[in-house]
């Protein structure tokens, strides 16, 4: 038997647009969410100074080469 209410659940066009609406906007929340938490990462990493704190730590440069570089890194900041 057919009442007439339309699809989605009996609510018609409105179900529709509101299944929509909070489809788009968890869309939209989860691309803030990646691309604040990507962009934060970089933001915080790349600097020379990190960049050289983190080659040092791992052996891949002497503690004269860190103060060199370092000293470098300095008078351009």
């Amino acid at each position: 038997m057919h009442f007439g209410f339309g699809g989605f659940s009996g609510f018609g066009g409105f179900g529709m647009i509101l299944f929509w609406v909070i489809f788009i906007a968890a869309i939209l929340l989860l691309v803030k969410l990646f691309t604040t938490s990507f962009h934060h990462d970089r933001k915080e990493s790349n600097s020379p100074m990190d960049v050289l704190k983190r080659r040092y730590a791992s052996g891949e440069i002497n503690h004269d080469e860190y103060e060199r570089i370092r000293h470098d890194i300095a008078g351009k900041l």
